[in-house]
């Protein structure tokens, strides 16, 4: 356990996940100038269910664009295919799918876990070793819990564990609030990909938030005896 403070942690970097890929050549080609424009510490790659081959074969088309920037490359699932891709690690949703994959994974590889509906989920993970908790994000429904029920449990986590926690941002007022709540990193989806002024220009000012908010938030952060 830890308390980590504001004034204390770094700045909470970004987290990027794709859409479901389809075309990864086009996806590769544009990659680059999305990520230079930001602090962005992964990507999750969101694969198209298909046979394991095809899988393996579109990871190793992003792998360069992405990992070339230093960002590391996550797969959303499909842990099997991990070391096979040369990705980084992986999201695994729900406890019971972080606890099947981490003999697979570990101690080589990153596992994340994310799907964590209660304070409980969240504190198994934790004990079974995942490298970050992800809040926020939506359900197989497309539903999400509010706001202000991820800020509750981005501060809860923060002040009394030591992995990373995440936060899942569909503005950039979230973006700003989960980071003054606590979360280590950002993650976003949809905001950057849907902007009307194209990817590049939205993940900036998704960065650009989260720096500002991360300002704030260690000035005003109490003075800790």
């Amino acid at each position: 356990m830890s308390n980590k403070t504001a004034s204390a942690r770094p700045a909470p970097r970004l987290y990027l996940a794709t859409p479901v890929v389809t075309d990864p050549a086009a996806l590769a080609a544009s990659l680059p100038a999305i990520l230079a424009g930001a602090d962005v510490a992964a990507v999750l790659v969101r694969l198209k269910d298909s046979d394991p081959r095809s899988m393996i074969t579109t990871v190793k088309a992003l792998a360069p664009a992405i990992q070339g920037t230093g960002a590391a490359l996550l797969i959303d699932g499909h842990p099997d295919i991990v070391a096979r891709a040369g990705a980084d690690g992986a999201h695994l949703t729900g406890v019971a799918a972080l606890e099947e994959a981490m003999a697979g994974l570990k101690p080589d590889r990153i596992a994340g876990s994310g799907g964590l509906s209660t304070r409980h989920d969240s504190m198994r993970a934790g004990e079974l070793g995942a490298d970050y908790v992800l809040f926020g994000e939506r359900d197989a429904q497309g539903r999400r819990p509010s706001p202000d029920a991820v800020n509750e449990r981005l501060a809860w986590w923060a002040e009394l564990f030591e992995p990373p926690c995440i936060g899942y941002a569909i503005s950039l007022k979230e973006a700003a609030d989960f980071v003054a709540a606590g979360a280590d990193f950002v993650l976003v989806d949809d905001l950057v990909w849907n902007d009307a002024r194209g990817p590049a220009a939205a993940l900036a000012e998704i960065g650009a938030a989260i720096q500002a908010a991360h300002a704030t938030a260690s000035v005003t952060a109490p003075v800790q005896s």
